[in-house]
């Protein structure tokens, strides 16, 4: 039985990369002994048939469950599929898509990639793949990029409808790396005003925002509003070259300390491309992490001012331990602090994830989300910004230096219920599909559509009839008015994605962002 017992350890020690450096008490009353021993007798003795595998994954999920919240174990496809969003590329066809009653809708072909090389284009329909049909089986979105996604330099054969041909085409796609990007806007806001929105900090990031500041420049940038909405954070280095962009040469950005991580600092280098321009950090409840990293340094440093509101608190540091199967364990070895001592991380008790999840609902019911004299934070959690010492508050995320409430009044019931059914974006796609080439050909330029473009009327009845055949229905003519208003700008934003980009949908929905406003104003008045 020892025998036996210290082979499944070894095998057991090996699968971790870190093995080595970690030290394993292997006396006959150790914990690692009594782990072993559990799973060899539930696997040879049990009286029914057991997936050791699972067995396994299912032991280290219940260990991690008893820590923090943020320790977490992934298996290895959901690992590559966290990696992929985060290190910039993914092996594939090179499409943005979008499923329509059941079919796979081509929304824009990557620029240069595999699918825009052989002439598929924005609004082909791919009906199979490989031969195997993927239109009107009721196949799940994950399946079908499964099927599309490959290898870089095989080849997968997709048939394709066009509007306007009565055959179906036929493609032999070659898979390629295709580029993922992190930042979702970069424009010029107002006049010497630049605007740049990063959703994540993924490989790429730092490269992308550089680039767009250099290009904002010379396009007359004196001002820079950064947008860290809904940013839930990335990597700890590329928050550290991003914040470097805007600080002085020695500047702390913040530092990680640890029972068994000595402290690590992280400083500004001065070769930053915006150190002497205005700054505004734009938060809210979503921002997190490196987020919240970013946004605290610029804070504490006095360098710029945060707008919006309270940030999430995600201040826990995860190393990933990866085993050779791919899948891996992330696991919190320290915090995050900023510059002036603050401890990013909001409060939890260990094995309560739920009592955690359920944070940012508690915050919404207490009022903090619209009403900044809800928020009550103790003078222990007291802190001074290094330059100007302003007081900031730790206990927990990034309090901003000018609150926004969220305002409850303007996506309605209705709106919110259309939405989640799905009703608004499957007729959006309907609408483009069907006047993509006469909306390119009336808008070549996109100032002209900002300016001049309303979707037409008929598009948003049809929105509210379909509801009502789901049983969703306003409740009175003020809720159904307020929101055809909203609807249309949504619709508007949409249609400027579809037919240009991502940035475009910023530049149109941004106009109703109380957040994104409220900065504008501030650097207009020069506050």
């Amino acid at each position: 039985m020892k025998k036996y017992l210290f082979i499944a350890l070894a095998a057991f020690l090996a699968v971790t990369s870190v093995s080595a450096q970690l030290r394993v008490k292997m006396g006959k009353n150790s914990p690692i002994e009594k782990l072993g021993r559990a799973e060899i007798a539930i696997a040879n003795l049990y009286v029914d048939s057991v997936d050791e595998n699972k067995l396994v994954e299912d032991a280290i999920r219940g260990m991690l469950e008893k820590l923090d919240p943020h320790s977490s174990y992934t298996t290895a496809k959901e690992t590559q599929s966290m990696h992929e969003s985060l290190n910039g590329s993914f092996d594939g066809i090179g499409v943005q898509f979008n499923m329509v009653d059941d079919t796979l809708l081509v929304i824009q072909p990557v620029t240069n990639g595999p699918s825009e090389k052989v002439g598929i284009i924005a609004g082909d329909r791919i009906v199979a793949v490989n031969d195997t049909a993927i239109a009107g089986v009721k196949m799940s979105k994950e399946e079908i990029m499964k099927r599309l996604r490959g290898p870089k330099g095989t080849i997968v054969n997709l048939t394709i409808v066009r509007r306007g041909i009565k055959d179906k085409l036929t493609f032999k796609v070659k898979r390629d790396k295709i580029p993922v990007t992190t930042m979702d806007a970069a424009y010029m806001i107002r006049p010497g005003i630049g605007y740049i929105r990063l959703g994540s900090f993924g490989m790429t990031s730092h490269k992308e925002v550089s680039e767009a500041m250099d290009s904002l420049k010379k396009k007359g940038m004196k001002d820079l509003i950064f947008d860290l909405e809904d940013n839930g954070g990335g990597y700890l280095q590329t928050a550290a070259k991003i914040a470097n962009e805007f600080l002085e040469k020695g500047d702390l950005i913040v530092y990680t300390n640890g029972r068994r991580a000595p402290r690590q600092e992280f400083c500004a280098e001065a070769n930053g491309r915006w150190r002497k321009g205005k700054i505004v950090v734009l938060t809210n409840e979503f921002t997190a992490s490196a987020a919240e990293i970013v946004s605290g340094a610029i804070q504490d440093q006095d360098r710029g001012v945060v707008v919006g509101r309270r940030t999430f608190g995600k201040g826990l540091v995860q190393r990933p331990l990866t085993f050779e199967d791919g899948s891996e364990i992330r696991l919190t070895i320290a915090h995050y602090y900023t510059p002036s001592g603050r401890c990013i991380q909001k409060p939890y008790k260990k094995g309560d994830r739920e009592d955690y999840a359920m944070d940012l609902d508690k915050r919404y019911k207490h009022g903090e989300f619209t009403n900044q004299d809800s928020i009550h934070l103790s003078d222990s959690l007291k802190y001074y910004t290094l330059r100007k010492h302003r007081v900031v508050y730790g206990g927990g995320g990034i309090m901003p230096d000018y609150f926004v409430p969220l305002d409850t009044t303007k996506y309605t019931k209705l709106h919110r219920q259309l939405s989640a059914k799905s009703i608004v974006i499957n007729h959006s796609l309907k609408f483009i599909d069907a006047h993509r080439k006469e909306l390119k050909a009336q808008f070549k330029d996109f100032n002209k559509f900002m300016k001049t473009y309303q979707v037409p009327q008929s598009l948003v009845d049809e929105i509210i009839e379909d509801g009502k055949k789901e049983k969703i229905e306003a409740k009175d003519e003020a809720e159904l008015a307020q929101t055809k208003k909203y609807l249309a700008i949504q619709l508007k934003a949409l249609v400027a994605r579809d037919i240009w980009d991502m940035s475009q949908y910023f530049q149109v929905w941004n106009e109703t962002n109380e957040i994104v406003l409220r900065a504008v104003q501030l650097l207009q008045t020069g506050k």
